[in-house]
């Protein structure tokens, strides 16, 4: 279904327009919602995997397994990963794609362009296949219904292709961008496990519980979890491979309970050097080619890092979130930590301002609250939930609604 039809009576440039204007004025308004998928999407993306015995290996401290992690250096890879995704979020119906592409920085974009095209990994389970053979190659295809979207990297060229809509989009990377550029979608149970450990300070518990098998490979079970009450996370599990210190496996259990919100782990994994062809890439006859700027897109490949690039412990969530968006500040230390902003006095739009299926999509997703802040709107995941205030003010976290509304009380 379009996402803005036009009267028959519009010029095709006036509907060009009309589609424009009204995909700026949703971006503007869905704040809360974009927050949510980027931020549940950099906590992580898999199913669970049944565990084949309990290896017996030798001991080992938490501290111990944690610096494991972060020297593991597996620089040639390739498998098969799982990703199960349940935010609680309600049926979209395909208007996330629209939203998707209203948010984009132009009106040309491509269905290839990785920025949009890996957030479909936030929701539901997706089987993705994984490749890498040292920092300048790399390469993950998501496995569609007799379709599949690949992202490779080679070299100083980053391409997307998309079987279904036969586009492609390119774009290159500068020298430092390709020796050492995070990618923007964790795609992979190490993605997801560096992304949590940032988290481990004085307000975590972190232990070792025992082994498991997953992938054939003997691992050890790390479990980190608040120390404190008000973050909606309850547990992460981590399978680390016993050898290489490679995370094989990524669970994160929600405080409220139930199935697991993100599961991710390998189905298949093998440590040999790929084939080279694996990442040779030549756009199909006919299709699409969208070339985007240097840089673009460049952190969207399998995300097989050097450890010793990425250390967890050197950096926060909060800092990483707060790059690039202006005005953004932190309420609270660790899991309870709470991003805000202030979107310029815009406030929660009505049904008939926000149009159509965005306007029914953002009222399935909100409650509204009152404090002594005045109104508003949380709008609300299993795992992240988003405030945003009728004078246009934002706050989000891993967090409460309660602990949402009462950060917002002190901001007053």
């Amino acid at each position: 279904m379009a996402p803005f039809a036009s009267d028959d009576s519009t010029t095709v440039t006036e509907a060009d327009d009309l589609r424009a204007a009204r995909r700026r004025k949703a971006a503007r308004y869905v704040v809360p919602v974009a927050v949510v998928g980027v931020a549940a999407a950099t906590i992580g993306l898999v199913p669970a995997l049944a565990d084949s015995g309990d290896p017996d290996l030798p001991k080992i401290s938490a501290q111990e397994l944690i610096e494991k992690i972060a020297a593991s250096d597996v620089q040639q890879l390739s498998g098969t990963v799982k990703i199960s995704t349940d935010l609680g979020l309600p049926d979209l119906g395909g208007l996330e794609n629209s939203l998707a592409s209203g948010m984009e920085s132009g009106d040309g974009g491509s269905s290839a362009d990785p920025s949009s095209k890996l957030t479909e990994l936030v929701t539901g389970t997706h089987t993705l296949r994984v490749a890498a053979d040292g920092p300048d190659k790399q390469k993950l295809s998501l496995l569609e219904n007799a379709a599949e979207y690949s992202v490779i990297h080679n070299g100083k060229d980053v391409w997307g292709y998309d079987s279904k809509s036969n586009e492609v989009f390119h774009s290159t990377a500068s020298d430092s961008a390709a020796a050492g550029k995070e990618q923007d979608v964790p795609a992979t149970p190490k993605d997801l496990a560096e992304q949590a450990l940032k988290s481990v300070d004085d307000t975590t518990s972190v232990t070792v519980d025992g082994t498991a098998q997953v992938a054939g490979r003997d691992a050890y079970r790390l479990v980190v979890k608040p120390k404190d009450s008000g973050s909606t996370v309850g547990r992460i599990t981590v399978a680390v491979d016993s050898k290489t210190g490679l995370p094989l496996k990524f669970t994160l259990t929600p405080a409220s309970g139930g199935a697991a919100v993100v599961d991710a782990g390998f189905t298949q994994v093998a440590f040999g050097k790929p084939a080279a062809s694996t990442f040779d890439f030549t756009p199909p006859k006919g299709a699409k080619v969208t070339e985007g700027k240097p840089d673009e897109g460049a952190g969207a490949g399998a995300g097989i890092r050097k450890g010793p690039q990425h250390d967890p412990a050197r950096a926060k969530p909060e800092e990483d979130f707060g790059k690039g968006l202006d005005g953004l500040k932190i309420i609270g230390k660790g899991w309870n930590s709470i991003a805000t902003f202030d979107t310029g006095g815009q406030g929660m739009p009505s049904g008939s301002q926000a149009g159509g299926d965005l306007g029914g999509f953002l009222g399935s997703l909100g409650d509204k609250v009152k404090g002594d802040f005045g109104s508003g709107t949380v709008f609300s995941t299993r795992l992240v939930n988003a405030l945003m205030t009728d004078d246009g003010k934002v706050y989000v976290g891993a967090v409460t609604k309660d602990a949402l509304v009462k950060a917002a009380d002190a901001g007053k």
